[in-house]
């Protein structure tokens, strides 16, 4: 539960407070020239937009689950990345993202939760994972 809760926060730390600053890309329900393109279906932050923090999270935790699982439930990973990519298509539909931000968060995402699940397997936490699931 620990590398579960870490996948999110990392994931979380890395997409908001190092690369959203960075790149510091507006959101495109606040461009001025999309006003016209984009139907906002919910009220839009003023935070940046790239990479997608939600997109980071749920393919983080998603990742690690499902592969910290595969072995005794392989539909789990299957599940969770559809899940996952549900919620981030969501982000872009309500016109808060571009694609290319939740393309970003996929990968960070995907890239923290195989890390988090090696280094379950390294350790080999996964014999202790086990006995609880």
């Amino acid at each position: 539960m620990l590398l579960a809760v870490a996948s999110i926060g990392m994931a979380d730390g890395i997409s908001s407070h190092i690369l959203k600053p960075l790149v510091s890309r507006i959101r495109p329900c606040n461009l001025a020239e999309l006003t016209n393109e984009i139907h906002l279906r919910i009220h839009c932050s003023g935070g940046f937009s790239f990479p997608s923090s939600h997109a980071a999270n749920h393919f983080a935790l998603a990742m690690f689950i499902g592969l910290a699982l595969y072995k005794t439930n392989p539909w789990f990973l299957r599940i969770g990345l559809l899940w996952a990519g549900i919620i981030s298509f969501a982000q872009v539909y309500v016109g808060v993202h571009f694609p290319v931000d939740i393309f970003s968060g996929m990968l960070l995402g995907c890239g923290i939760g195989m890390f988090l699940n090696f280094v379950l397997a390294k350790f080999k936490l996964s014999e202790l994972y086990s006995k609880f699931f």
